[in-house]
């Protein structure tokens, strides 16, 4: 059985006080039921058009005073959920992109949080949240080619034994270990601040996993509490 067991550096710990994650990991099967997703979509419409949780937009400022704590700035560089969120209330609906990604991005916008997923045969060693020094390797787009850049010193990443594997945190991710429906092994990791209830957290895995599920019979599917 696959295993994935992410690890959070106490310095990023003392940044965020009270940070909790669920690890989900999965041994993908065949999807026969990609509708899933926009219908997860769907309703995760709804809920932005009739307001969040009364806890969300604490949860989202709470994000946004971390990101700052490492001299990001929220407004250029925000946590993934606040910038799936704010394309939503603009622009009304996300775009299509892959049955995985848009089943994990409606449960990012439903229940404000941010979710990363990522194809776990790309990764080398186990995945950490640390702080860069600045010598990391991050693969990237640019002008629509290939580029490599290193993220700041003292930037909270997430990376693996080879590099960083997403930037400021949850804010953007390589290309090297980035998901599709296509991949075997999936790793998604689910990140909340003490302002979510943890009932909250458990919630949205537990639609996850569902979704995933329906999605794809017969997957097997491990999920972990992950604290500092």
């Amino acid at each position: 059985m696959l295993s994935v067991h992410p690890s959070i550096d106490p310095r990023v710990a003392e940044l965020a006080p009270g940070f909790r994650a669920v690890s989900v990991v999965v041994e993908a099967a065949p999807i026969v039921n990609p509708g899933v997703a926009a219908r997860a979509m769907e309703r995760a419409y709804k809920v932005v058009e009739t307001g969040n949780s009364n806890w969300s937009d604490a949860h989202l400022a709470a994000w946004a005073d971390a990101f700052r704590k490492f001299g990001a700035k929220p407004q250029r560089t925000p946590c993934s959920a606040e910038a799936l969120l704010k394309r939503v209330k603009k622009d009304g609906a996300l775009p299509v992109i892959d049955p995985i990604v848009d089943l994990y991005n409606a449960i990012s916008i439903q229940y404000a949080i941010p979710v990363g997923g990522e194809n776990f045969s790309a990764y080398v060693g186990m995945p950490r949240l640390t702080i860069a020094d600045g010598s990391e390797e991050f693969d990237t787009m640019k002008g629509g080619e290939p580029a490599n850049e290193s993220p700041d010193a003292g930037e909270v990443i997430w990376r693996d034994d080879r590099g960083a594997t997403c930037r400021r945190w949850n804010w953007r991710q390589g290309v090297r270990t980035r998901l599709d429906a296509e991949a075997k092994q999936m790793w998604f990791i689910l990140e909340s601040l003490p302002e979510m209830p943890i009932e909250a957290l458990n919630a949205a895995a537990d639609d996850l996993v569902a979704g995933l599920s329906e999605m794809m019979p017969g997957a097997v599917i491990t999920t972990e509490l992950v604290e500092a």
